[in-house]
């Protein structure tokens, strides 16, 4: 099924809570579906748009905004409206396929829920399946692109559908060729995750290990604890509106990075350790460490507002916050690291 609405209200559709409409919507319920759609006859631009978790948008959008709104790809034979898994080669691995529209971390749950490994670390990130191939989402050591065998989509050019193998993708740090040289040409429909039936915990990142304490490790012990990290110092965007992570953590060269410990160590004391991971040759510096040590935490422009608890993101505060306040905020911080740091934060969120 195809429906359709015009002049469509999107408060709803994206968890920054920006107050903006398209001139279409367009939610196809089935993949194939999009074998009856005139996209040339489509208010242009065209945004295909998942849960609306990791995106601002900077103002009403003038074009077509398409959501899959598939919640499972074969009914014969899944296991429940979540995931439909395909028998795998290996014994230690099991395919699942997912449907674009599932929300990303009901299939954590029931991944969780069923022993598998893989996807446990990426609980409660916000988004949908098909968005989470598309940006590479990652979390706490995981990324989405270690547990993707194929990513299932419709190819707009040649009008067909086709299965890319997830190696085949370009994955790199939050980003694919889906965001880059195939952009707008791919509708993703569906993904095969590959998960581990035997134990692979990753628990060496971000205080995981710690705060697992004495618990055994497992799936849905895991999960429970990322949700107990991430509920700690993030803000529920049912609640406070967000985009989740607003920019990317950088990696430099480790010349430059020894300049920022020199910096913080005069700021904070010869003993002051300066937050990083290695990254082969280079450094990786969280981007919310020196946000806060520029003294944004909690700093408010607007309804814009770094947010307290974590100042990677930046949230709607008041709920009636316009997208040039969150720019403006955005650039502020932007500024104030690259003159003090000589780094330029990217945003993580996509702005349409």
């Amino acid at each position: 099924m195809v429906t359709r609405h015009e002049t469509y209200d999107l408060s709803r559709q994206n968890t920054f809570g920006m107050k903006v409409s398209c001139r279409l919507y367009v939610e196809v319920t089935e993949p194939e579906d999009l074998l009856t759609l005139d996209f040339d006859a489509l208010p242009q631009p065209l945004f295909v748009m998942g849960g609306g978790s990791n995106l601002l948008f900077t103002g009403d959008f003038p074009g077509t905004v398409l959501h899959m709104g598939n919640r499972f790809l074969h009914p014969s034979g899944v296991r429940n409206d979540k995931a439909s898994v395909i028998p795998s080669e290996a014994k230690e691995s099991l395919l699942v396929r997912v449907a674009a529209g599932v929300v990303f971390d009901d299939f954590c749950a029931w991944a969780a829920s069923e022993g598998l490994w893989g996807p446990e670390n990426l609980s409660l990130i916000p988004g949908e399946v098909g968005a989470s191939a598309v940006q590479n989402i990652g979390a706490y050591g995981v990324e989405a692109k270690d547990i993707i065998d194929t990513v299932h989509a419709f190819d707009r050019q040649e009008r067909r559908f086709v299965d890319i193998p997830g190696a085949d993708c370009g994955y790199g740090y939050r980003t694919s060729l889906f965001k880059t040289a195939w952009k707008g040409r791919y509708i993703i429909t569906a993904v095969t995750f590959r998960l581990s039936t035997v134990p692979q915990p990753k628990l060496d990142y971000g205080g995981v290990r710690k705060a697992l304490g004495n618990r055994e490790p497992a799936p849905q012990v895991i999960r429970d604890t990322i949700i107990e990290i991430r509920e700690q110092k993030l803000p529920d965007p049912k609640e406070i509106g967000s985009a989740g992570s607003f920019f990317c953590n950088p990696v430099i060269e480790r010349a430059h990075f020894e300049r920022i410990v020199a910096i913080a160590k005069a700021e904070n004391g010869p003993e002051y350790e300066v937050p990083h991971y290695d990254v082969g040759e280079k450094v990786k510096v969280p981007a919310a460490w020196m946000i806060d040590q520029c003294g944004f935490k909690g700093m408010r422009l607007g309804g814009a507002q770094v947010y307290p608890k974590q100042p990677l993101v930046i949230v709607n505060a008041t709920g009636t916050a316009t997208p040039e306040e969150i720019i403006a905020l955005e650039q502020r911080v932007i500024g104030t690291i690259k003159d003090k740091y000589g780094i330029e934060l990217h945003p993580e969120v996509e702005h349409v």
